[in-house]
């Protein structure tokens, strides 16, 4: 036997939950959680992308030249792997 969920599934999705967060406050919150999605990817990489490079010496801007670059890359990624949208409607949710 096979349960039809469509009908129940359609008016979930059509039922709105009333939001307290006007569009200005839901623009900063947005800009928060991709702002905290972004420190977990430059963790993240900060911790991966350690690498001795034993062909070259090491040079005395290559901590340097390697933080700004995990730090370009978390900005890029930071709001597109989904962490931040997940906190973003629970925190909206829960206001």
């Amino acid at each position: 036997m096979q349960v039809d969920t469509s009908l129940a599934l359609s008016q979930a999705s059509a039922a709105k939950i009333p939001s307290s967060l006007s569009t200005d406050n839901e623009a900063k919150l947005k800009e928060q959680t991709d702002a905290f999605e972004s420190f977990l990817l430059k963790q993240i990489f900060d911790i991966s992308l350690k690498s001795e490079n034993k062909l070259f010496g090491k040079d005395p801007g290559d901590k340097i030249y390697q933080s700004m670059y995990n730090d370009t890359m978390s900005d890029a990624l930071s709001g597109g792997l989904g962490f931040s949208e997940l906190l973003f409607n629970y925190l909206k949710e829960n206001s």
